[in-house]
C-alpha cells in the first residue's frame, strides 16, 4: 500500500521540470518596514530546497 501525499507539503512546495523542489522564503509576512528594499526583493523569489531535505521528503511522502 502506498503512502498518501501530505497535503500541507503539496501546497508549499513546487516541483520543477528537472526534478528540483522549490519553496517560498520565510520572513516576508510582516515587520517589513525594518528590512531593506534589497532584502525584501530577494525574499520574494523562490528558492531550491536543499538536496538532503528533498531526500528526506521523498522518503516520507513519496514523490513530492
Amino acid at each position: 500500500m502506498s503512502n498518501k501525499t501530505h497535503k500541507g507539503m503539496k501546497k508549499r512546495l513546487k516541483k520543477t521540470k528537472n526534478g528540483k523542489v522549490k519553496h517560498k522564503r520565510t520572513g516576508n509576512r510582516h515587520l517589513m518596514q525594518s528590512k531593506d528594499n534589497k532584502r525584501s526583493r530577494q525574499l520574494r523569489k523562490e528558492r531550491d530546497l536543499d538536496k538532503s531535505d528533498v531526500k528526506n521528503l521523498r522518503r516520507q511522502y513519496g514523490d513530492v
